[in-house]
């Protein structure tokens, strides 16, 4: 063999090797292997009802007396639920703020003829809204603009808004009509078994597509999120028998756990993983089960509460395969920021 030849071959298998020590780290990072072929998911598109829900901006609320406790003994006042939050949006910091169960961008409810949060009308804006759904104003100074739902509250019965036009937020009131052009409910995929869909609109399954979301070739889920949080960790939500409306809180009080999963970065909008966790009826532990979730309202002071998770898929199976993507959120996936 020439000169020539030999090196060439040691070059080779200096390549070959630095190849694949740098698959194995993308691998233990969870990055995932980007060499696998993903199938897009597909789902009932054709079945699925396009319904027109209302809402109206809701006042803030507060407690009464007005602080909260924390597990500490500590006493805190700060702004709570509801109303319009101009400077906390999708792809603000869920943590590090000054409240408590903060909604981000618009909160909307709708009390019905009952006046009451249990009211037929109220459930059904809850239930029938899906996360990544159109909505427009109807009346006021901002009437004709449009956003898109980016959180469900459960207790509070709220259904967050967002809008890319940071000028509509100056001209919306409290009390303003929204229509929100619900679809979702009832997706169902067709080409990966295990996997369960809740709150999830059309438009977010092509956003979350485009960002790295599909089918791998073992029939696996792979979908992009921002942290890795482990079941242990989550408290308020538990117990509920249904997940279509909701969400349920991630305990910060831990250190230990907040560092380790680097929850300190939790942000409005977080397309988060929620390991060990069936919610298929209702949110149980279950090992190897996944959940992810969008992260919908803020931090708490209040004992077993913290930022809302509002679910939108879930393998009892293990059938999804969640990657770190720090810019899974819905600031980008739906072109919000």
């Amino acid at each position: 063999m020439s000169h020539f030849c030999r090196v060439y071959a040691v070059v080779l298998i200096v390549l070959f090797a630095l190849g694949i020590a740098s698959a194995s780290r993308a691998s233990d990072n969870g990055e995932g292997d980007s060499d696998d072929a993903l199938t897009p998911v597909e789902f009932n598109q054709e079945e699925l009802v396009l319904m027109a829900v209302q809402g109206f901006i809701a006042p803030p609320g507060h407690w009464d007396p007005p602080y909260t406790i924390d597990p500490d003994g500590e006493i805190h006042v700060v702004p709570g639920t509801g109303s319009i939050t101009y400077n906390f949006r999708t792809g603000d910091s869920a943590v590090n703020i000054a409240g408590d169960h903060v909604e981000p961008a618009v909160t909307l409810y709708n009390l019905g003829q009952a006046g009451e949060r249990s009211s037929r009308e109220s459930r059904g804006l809850n239930t029938l809204a899906c996360i990544g759904n159109r909505v427009r104003v109807l009346d006021g100074e901002a009437k004709g603009a449009e956003g898109w739902v980016v959180g469900k509250h459960g207790g509070a019965e709220h259904v967050m808004v967002d809008f890319a036009d940071d000028g509509v937020f100056d001209r919306l009131a409290i009390g303003d009509k929204m229509r929100v052009y619900a679809t979702g409910l009832g997706l169902k995929f067709e080409n990966v078994d295990g996997v369960k869909a809740f709150s999830l609109s059309p438009h977010l399954v092509e956003a979350l597509t485009e960002a790295g979301m599909g089918v791998t070739a073992d029939g696996v889920l792979r979908v992009p999120v921002t942290h890795l949080i482990p079941a242990k960790i989550l408290g308020s939500g538990l117990g509920a028998s249904q997940v279509y409306r909701g969400d349920y809180d991630i305990q910060l009080f831990d250190k230990g756990s907040v560092e380790e999963s680097n929850l300190s970065t939790l942000r409005f909008g977080d397309i988060v993983a929620i390991v060990n966790a069936d919610h298929t009826f209702g949110r149980i532990y279950r090992s190897g089960a996944i959940t992810i979730g969008v992260v919908a309202h803020s931090r708490s002071d209040i004992a077993g509460h913290g930022p809302g998770v509002t679910s939108i898929l879930t393998s009892a199976e293990g059938r999804i395969e969640p990657v770190i993507d720090p810019d899974a959120n819905l600031a980008a996936l739906l072109n919000l920021r």
